[in-house]
């Protein structure tokens, strides 16, 4: 299981540098980028719930699949740049990670708890929605959008080495080219796909507001039209011809049933089309506050929280009326899936399950002097920091 860029909104601090007679600079360089981070730019609000609506839509359009060319065609190109996209904005707004008390307090509240919570709530429900009262819950192996979870903290806990590193975005691709042509890294702990979709992660991290400013030029958003219909026609000359599998970044390429050259030249393939559909993605992002810019503050929410109606909605057989397969029935799944999201992500929703979303939990950690209101780089991100 799409996320932020940079008008107004500068990302977390990377921890300031000392000594020396640049001290002070430096301290009032942090100070302003601090104020700054405290202002939300909707820009990255209104990226964020638009990649939700994404992953809502593709996840309802997977019983969909055998109906039509066209179907699998929409399916391929929307898949191929969503989750991509939100990684990198989760990693923009990871930058500057350390392992200083309140981080850590919100790495662990913030998605290690979460994905405990989730991941034993989504075995139980599938006990009982699936009829399968034996089903494990099992908290290293992720179900689902669980994954996601998993892969954030894992790559978060990274970041400072990553940030560290001469060539971070090469040394992330070649991990994860590698690793495509390694059917010994299997399904356990989702390594595949931790390791696949970290490059998305690290690139994230990497980028900095001029970069996203780039993108949102006139002249790109114009050279996207043309990408994107290219994409679309290409995904649907691929649909009958492609493994679907590809996307998922789950399963090496021998388990695909090809060999290690043409696994490795399908990965990077799949990275590059992924990227230049994400920028085309954000090219078009609105910049101005919108009706739904406030709902990018609910993304965790929605994301964690749909699954269990896309799965139930199989499993109950909602799918299963002759209409439902047709144009006008995907057409209402659509819409159906854009508006449960986006009910989801409302503030009515967050403030009743916070406690198991973003739970406070005081009573584990030490009080830290001064922590008293959330931090600014906690508010910019949206609560999924």
């Amino acid at each position: 299981m799409r996320t932020p860029l940079p008008a107004q909104v500068s990302p977390p601090p990377a921890a300031p540098a000392t000594g020396g007679g640049a001290a002070a600079p430096d301290k009032r360089r942090g100070a302003a980028e601090k104020a700054g981070a405290g202002r939300r730019d909707p820009y990255f609000d209104n990226a964020k719930y638009l990649a939700i609506v994404l992953v809502a839509a593709a996840h309802a359009w997977e019983p969909f699949w055998d109906d039509s060319r066209a179907a699998t065609a929409l399916y391929l190109f929307v898949y191929t740049f969503h989750m991509p996209a939100f990684i990198m904005i989760s990693g923009y707004f990871s930058r500057g990670f350390t392992f200083t008390p309140h981080r850590v307090k919100r790495l662990v509240t913030g998605v290690a708890v979460p994905y405990v919570v989730f991941q034993t709530a989504y075995a139980l429900f599938r006990r009982w929605a699936h009829d399968e009262p034996d089903y494990p819950v099992d908290l290293f192996d992720p179900w689902f959008v669980m994954w996601f979870l998993l892969a954030l903290c894992c790559w978060r806990l990274l970041t400072p080495v990553w940030e560290r590193l001469r060539w971070p975005v090469t040394t992330s691709v070649v991990i994860a080219v590698l690793v495509s042509v390694s059917p010994d890294i299997g399904h356990e702990l989702e390594l595949q796909r931790v390791l696949r979709f970290m490059p998305f992660f690290v690139i994230g991290l990497m980028l900095r507001p001029e970069h996203f400013a780039l993108v949102r030029r006139r002249s790109a958003r114009l050279l996207a039209v043309p990408v994107v219909l290219g994409a679309l026609a290409f995904a649907y000359w691929a649909a009958p011809r492609m493994n679907h599998q590809w996307l998922f970044l789950r399963d090496a390429a021998q388990d695909l049933g090809v060999g290690a050259p043409t696994g490795v030249a399908m990965s990077l393939a799949m990275l590059v089309c992924s990227l230049v559909l994400s920028a085309c993605f954000l090219a078009w992002v609105p910049g101005r506050r919108l009706w739904c810019t406030a709902l990018g503050a609910g993304t965790l929410y929605g994301f964690l929280l749909h699954g269990f109606l896309v799965k139930g909605s199989r499993w109950w057989g909602w799918y299963d009326p002759e209409w439902v397969h047709t144009p006008a029935g995907m057409v209402a799944v659509t819409l159906i899936a854009a508006a449960v999201v986006t009910v989801l992500c409302t503030p009515p929703v967050r403030r009743a399950l916070r406690f198991v979303v973003e739970p406070r939990m005081d009573w584990l950690f030490p009080r830290q002097p001064g922590r008293h209101r959330r931090s600014p780089e906690a508010a910019a991100s949206g609560g999924t920091r």
